[in-house]
């Protein structure tokens, strides 16, 4: 099982193989997920803005970039071709981050870098990125999987042989990730 721990020198994260792995899988996952900025080809592009950004159709997209002005569709669309390059990127970098991490703490522990347990002594500006990157993670999983406040509820009538149980139980092991990485960090 994971263990998350604030040393002296940072956040000291241990997971096992298939935690490592899942991990490894899901952040892969979510940086395809993530794609190309649209409208991120135009001439603004290189300063940050989307010439024709627009709210995803895409469920956990459109989670992941809602609209910041749900009742002005004009104010919305403006705000979003300033930000989306911006928080696409962020999101994207955070997802790396947790991979190169994962990767060096294989390498250091001398396993296989697909496989194998993984020790990560994270700094604070990368346990911050693993916080944000967790954090989409069971965005993206809870909107695929409609989870509502009385999922916990609804997880105990799911048939054992339901094909999104596996998810189920990576959105709830997420979900405790996320909480030990918040307890280390604060």
């Amino acid at each position: 099982m994971s263990r998350v721990r604030r040393t002296p020198d940072g956040v000291a994260v241990e997971l096992e193989a298939a935690e490592a792995s899942l991990v490894r899988t899901l952040m892969e996952q979510l940086i395809e997920l993530l794609g190309e900025t649209p409208g991120a080809g135009g001439e603004l592009a290189s300063v940050g803005i989307a010439e024709d950004a627009a709210l995803p159709d895409d469920p956990v997209l459109a989670r992941l970039f809602p609209d910041a002005y749900r009742d002005d569709g004009e104010a919305a669309g403006e705000f979003r071709r300033y930000t989306e390059i911006g928080l696409r990127d962020g999101k994207r970098d955070a997802a790396n981050a947790v991979l190169s991490s994962l990767k060096a703490g294989a390498a250091h522990e001398d396993a296989a870098p697909g496989g194998g347990d993984a020790e990560v002594l994270l700094t604070p500006d990368e346990a911050q990125a693993w916080l944000r990157a967790v954090n989409d993670l069971r965005l993206a999983l809870g909107t695929r999987l409609d989870i509502g406040e009385e999922w916990y509820e609804e997880l105990d009538d799911l048939d054992p042989r339901d094909p999104r149980l596996p998810m189920f139980a990576a959105y709830d092991w997420l979900t405790m990730l996320q909480e030990s990485l918040v307890r280390a960090v604060w």
